[in-house]
């Protein structure tokens, strides 16, 4: 019996939210949720669309290397689980101060633990 094989982890161009129009779109139209390090705002796509991701990082975090490090997290976080999600969503991570400093696995745990409250999981990951 053969095993199926692993869906890729993959993070390329078509799973980001780049346009600056599609950032004020889904933070006016979507639906909103502040947990942990991080702010999450979701607009849900039709079946058979797939989960992009955007990341907002303001200089309050820090400087260039904090706020870069913040958003690799954040997407990172996004890439491993994105397969978990119950249907596709559009999703902007906006990084709050306390991110500067926490290592990959409380963000990680900040990022599921706001998907699980928002209701956006298929199961308890």
């Amino acid at each position: 019996m053969s095993v199926p094989a692993p869906k890729p982890l993959r993070l390329g161009r078509a799973s980001r939210v780049t346009q600056s129009r599609d950032f004020i779109r889904i933070r006016q139209e979507g639906e909103r949720l502040a947990q942990g390090c991080l702010i999450a705002n979701w607009n849900h796509l039709p079946e058979g669309g797939r989960p992009k991701v955007g990341v907002v990082t303001s200089r309050k975090i820090g400087g260039a290397v904090q706020r870069a490090r913040a958003r690799r997290l954040l997407r990172e976080s996004f890439r491993l689980h994105q397969h978990e999600l119950a249907r596709p969503v559009e999703l902007i991570l906006v990084a709050r101060n306390s991110i500067a400093g926490k290592k990959f696995t409380d963000v990680e745990k900040d990022f599921l633990t706001t998907l699980r409250r928002a209701g956006l999981l298929k199961y308890d990951a």
